[in-house]
């Protein structure tokens, strides 16, 4: 698996995985426009200021990412022969919440520093994985002062904490990501 080289104490890893399974995802999200919807944050928040993107939720062990989880499974590995004391953690599952594939449509984006740890929730880990390649529209961590390129296939880990402040660039093109968190359990 070629792995993206970010510094160490940073706490984000980088893997591809095949392109194949992004393309898979992207066309199961453009042909189910039924189970689409307008994108929220965390509180629900339905306002295209801080995020503009058409979201698909989709349940951990849903069939269809049966070949993703695989993947990711393997790029979790790798996170963890990093960062060997994850399994000092409770254990934790990517089972708990659906993952959500995102469109982001030109200039659209999430637009606001935030993280995933927002609230009573008991997460982990993040995971994102770029669907396509958007020149300009990757991610940019706030503390780490990285900013990630949108790759297809590339595949990110990180804490979900205050420390990992992020969004994402606004690009010109569309965007396809799938993303989601292992939460304790």
């Amino acid at each position: 698996m070629k792995k993206v080289n970010y510094k160490k104490d940073s706490f984000i890893g980088g893997w591809y995985i095949d392109g194949k399974v992004c393309d898979d995802l992207i066309t199961y999200f453009e042909k189910n426009i039924h189970r689409q919807k307008v994108g929220t944050t965390g509180n629900g928040n339905r306002d295209k200021k801080i995020k503009d993107s058409i979201d698909m939720n989709l349940a951990a062990g849903d069939t269809l990412l049966d070949d993703y989880n695989k993947q990711l499974g393997n790029c979790l590995k790798e996170y963890i022969k990093i960062y060997p004391e994850v399994n000092d953690l409770s254990r934790f599952s990517s089972g708990v919440e659906p993952y959500n594939i995102q469109k982001y449509k030109p200039n659209g984006g999430y637009k606001i520093w935030h993280c995933e740890r927002d609230g009573p929730i008991n997460r982990c880990l993040v995971f994102m994985t770029y669907l396509n390649t958007v020149k300009n529209g990757g991610t940019n961590f706030k503390y780490q002062n990285i900013t990630t390129q949108a790759i297809k296939g590339l595949t990110l880990i990180w804490p979900s904490d205050f420390t990992h402040m992020h969004k994402g660039q606004i690009s010109n093109q569309t965007k396809y990501i799938i993303t989601g968190c292992y939460n304790f359990i």
